[in-house]
């Protein structure tokens, strides 16, 4: 039952995300043209977004438990560090370039596009080589013996 409830919520967050725009690099793209050709209509995008988490975290956290999970895996770092804005900024700059986002990217799979393909197969390098800079960080960090 949990491997089909994650499923559902990935076609609907799929089919939101194919139904905005937001898996079309051109609408992505030209959201960002602010000089040239913008379309401002992701921006409804993201205030719905906005508003549905806003309203849907309220009602869930409400229950003592997920539905499927013993604990709400919510993280607890505040902290505002050179890693956040880091990642924050790799991420900005290759969504305005390639035009798509992670989420936006993996329904678009589906077209069969090369780009897309090209695309999740850097996602997928950059995860792997910020997992091993990291993992090789920590190891350094750690004392000797």
């Amino acid at each position: 039952m949990r491997t089909l409830v994650t499923f559902l919520i990935g076609a609907l967050f799929g089919t939101g995300i194919a139904m905005s725009g937001m898996a079309n690099p051109a609408k992505v793209i030209n959201f960002f043209d602010i000089a040239g050709s913008w379309d401002p209509s992701l921006a409804f995008v993201m205030g719905g977004a906005v508003i549905v988490t806003y309203v849907g975290y309220r009602l869930v956290l409400r229950r003592p438990n997920p539905v499927y999970e013993p604990v709400f895996d919510i993280p607890t770092n505040r902290q505002l560090d050179a890693k956040l804005f880091t990642g924050a900024g790799i991420f900005g700059v290759g969504w305005g370039i390639a035009g798509f986002c992670p989420g936006g990217a993996l329904p678009a799979l589906g077209t069969l596009d090369s780009r897309v393909s090209i695309f999740c197969a850097a996602l997928i390098a950059g995860m792997v080589l910020t997992r091993f800079v990291t993992n090789r960080a920590r190891l350094r960090a750690q004392p000797a013996g």
